[in-house]
């Protein structure tokens, strides 16, 4: 049974930061790319970053580059995302995710989901 589990949500100002988390268990997790989207109240999820399975290659949001980091833990079946500088905006349920292949920024190519984190943050 796969399953991805997303931890670190949380409320802060903005101008703060957070670190995401998101374990994966019951797939090979080498074989899989992943990414990060998330959710805002009223309006349909969004590319936010991905990983290949090497690490080497990242690719991110136009709306978040250079404030967030996606990495990954190949020895602990991890993916991370850390954020600063934190905006109102990105305020959000944040959801992690897997797909077979090559990384993309898009959600419909991407197999297994985790039940995602709420990020709040404040002006």
């Amino acid at each position: 049974q796969v399953q991805l589990v997303e931890t670190g949500g949380g409320s802060v100002q903005a101008g703060g930061s957070l670190r995401l988390s998101c374990a994966v268990s019951g797939l090979k997790f080498v074989n899989y790319a992943m990414g990060w989207f998330r959710q805002a109240p009223g309006q349909e999820r969004e590319f936010v970053a991905t990983i290949r399975w090497s690490g080497l290659t990242m690719d991110y949001a136009d709306s978040v580059k250079d404030r967030f980091t996606i990495s990954r833990d190949n020895a602990k079946n991890e993916v991370y995302l850390q954020m600063n500088r934190l905006k109102p905006e990105d305020t959000a349920v944040y959801f992690c995710a897997a797909r077979s292949g090559a990384p993309s920024k898009v959600s419909d190519t991407y197999v297994f989901w985790g039940q995602g984190t709420q990020v709040t943050v404040s002006s």
